[in-house]
């Protein structure tokens, strides 16, 4: 493979059985530019990653890549039993062996400096090194490991005794000190804290390089990304857009208006052209009486009504049949929430209350009142109790001390992040119906489904539509009090944001646990920020 400096594919096509995921996808990335994947879930996203990197390959198309091509795998490629070490010094080793070549080509230009060959060579490693800011690697690396909460680990422990999260930091860490040429990313930002994010941004936002990046982090695409491509149907199919999220959303739904405006008018005249053929180009009147006994002008008036006809039908015609062959197809229905997310609120009072709650190790609560309109955001590290308040709040764990006091009617629903169904043989239409009050929304029409996965078994949904599944079960019978923990995750982002809208408008008390700047940065209201079990 040339070490080209640039990224493109042409025309990919791959399936998975019957279903096409990828339908001649193309796509093209130059030093500089930060494009961010976006799309609904099941679009592509990751397959087109692994396909850019070389994990995969495609059906059809073709795949130009820079030979110095990084990707973020989901698994790190080492055995269990390999030292954090090791990859450190396998991402430092292009590197260090460029530092080595460099040297003995210095020497060689000192005993030959007129040698073109070793001048050439010189010449590309050197650019090379530039590239890779190779002089300053060891002190970026140090710098990388701290950025992404890393500065503390044992580089001497084996992989295989760190947690997913751990090692994909890992992983990323790897990437961010080897600096590659084209750097591809799926998730990056799952298991990093607001800080380390705030790090990530600032070395892509950096890089010479090429960077693909498939996010939910709407923030993280608003900050890092000069393109997005967008996977969703559309007129021209895949579409790239100029500037960051911000800018993507704008100019979406400025495309998608005109895209409805352009299918109105053409279904207008459509509906016009065929009544022009069928009817219209036949309503000329040349059915007046004959005056004067002049049978042979009334028949020459008539032959040129005749041709009259023909020609108007005939073009009628002409431009039905164009514009039937090339006219826009309707826009695709995006997934819409449409349900309702908590009960109607009654008398404002007291719904659930927290007094010196204590559960060793994990919370240490003195005092939380929500009450049946409170909207309250709770924020924190990973491990600093979110999902532990929420779940005592649900009445699913019983602390060691204190009380938890719940009113009387008042109905408490928890959506978790790790959703389990006993029965994974059953679908999500049937589970839905089971337990869906009278006068509920049918679950077609809640948006959060499409609606050829409505009457799969659960068991084969993606982790993302099994959550989505959880929630329609949980507001199948709108609760009181809705207890949300990360609940953006795993939704698509158009998704996420109509979620945010119906939780704006929800009428009875959210509480929520998120990870999600966009979702933290837009909230309306009070928040409980908690570190290590405690209120910080």
């Amino acid at each position: 493979m040339s070490n080209i400096p640039f990224l493109h594919a042409r025309d990919l096509v791959k399936s998975y059985g019957v279903r096409r995921v990828l339908d001649g996808v193309s796509l093209s990335g130059s030093p500089g530019q930060r494009i961010g994947l976006v799309g609904e879930n099941g679009v592509g996203k990751s397959t087109l990653l692994r396909i850019l990197a070389g994990a995969e390959e495609p059906d059809d198309g073709q795949v130009q890549r820079p030979a110095d091509c990084g990707f973020l795998w989901q698994e790190l490629p080492f055995e269990p039993s390999a030292t954090v070490q090791d990859v450190l010094d396998d991402a430092l080793a292009d590197i260090r062996a460029t530092s080595a070549r460099l040297d003995e080509l210095t020497a060689a230009l000192e005993r030959r400096p007129d040698d073109e060959a070793v001048l050439a060579e010189y010449g590309d490693l050197l650019e090379w090194a530039q590239d890779h800011d190779m002089w300053d690697a060891d002190r970026r690396a140090k710098l990388v490991l701290a950025g992404l909460g890393l500065s503390d680990v044992d580089t001497s422990r084996a992989l295989g005794t760190f947690s997913g999260g751990q090692r994909s930091r890992i992983g990323l860490a790897a990437l961010l000190i080897r600096q590659p040429r084209a750097m591809l990313l799926d998730e990056p930002t799952n298991h990093l804290d607001d800080e380390a994010v705030g790090f990530l941004e600032r070395q892509l936002s950096g890089l010479p390089g090429t960077v693909v990046v498939a996010s939910h982090d709407r923030v993280f695409l608003d900050e890092v990304c000069t393109d997005i491509v967008d996977l969703d149907p559309a007129r021209g199919g895949v579409t790239r857009y100029g500037g960051a999220y911000t800018d993507y959303l704008e100019a979406k739904r400025l495309e998608l208006v005109r895209w409805e405006q352009q299918y109105a008018q053409e279904q207008d005249e459509l509906k016009e052209l065929r009544v022009s053929v069928e009817v219209t180009a036949h309503q000329v009147n040349h059915q007046r009486a004959i005056k004067d006994n002049n049978k042979i002008g009334y028949d020459r008036h008539g032959g040129r009504v005749q041709k009259q006809i023909s020609r108007r039908v005939r073009n009628a015609q002409q431009r039905l049949d164009e514009l039937t062959r090339n006219q826009v197809r309707r826009p695709p229905a995006p997934l819409r929430f449409n349900g309702a997310m908590t009960g109607k609120a009654g008398q404002e009072q007291l719904a659930l209350s927290l007094r010196d709650v204590r559960l060793a190790g994990r919370l240490d609560i003195d005092q939380l009142d929500v009450s049946t309109s409170s909207r309250l955001m709770i924020t924190g590290p990973n491990g600093a109790g979110k999902s532990t308040l929420l779940r005592v709040l649900a009445g699913q764990l019983t602390p060691d001390a204190g009380d938890v006091h719940r009113a009387r009617g008042v109905r408490v629903g928890l959506l978790e992040q790790d959703v389990v169904f006993p029965d994974l043989t059953r679908s999500a239409r049937q589970l839905y119906e089971k337990v869906a009050g009278k006068g509920a929304v049918a679950l077609s029409q809640l948006g959060l489904l499409a609606s050829r996965d409505l009457d799969r078994p659960v068991g084969e949904l993606s982790i993302g539509q099994r959550r989505r599944v959880a929630l329609a079960l949980l507001i199948a019978r709108p609760p009181d009090v809705l207890l949300l923990d990360e609940p953006t995750n795993h939704l698509s982002l158009s998704l996420a944001e109509e979620l945010e809208d119906a939780l704006k408008a929800a009428p009875g008390a959210v509480v929520i646990a998120s990870h999600d700047r966009w979702l933290r940065r837009n909230w309306e209201g009070p928040e409980l920020a908690l570190e290590a079990g405690r209120v910080a």
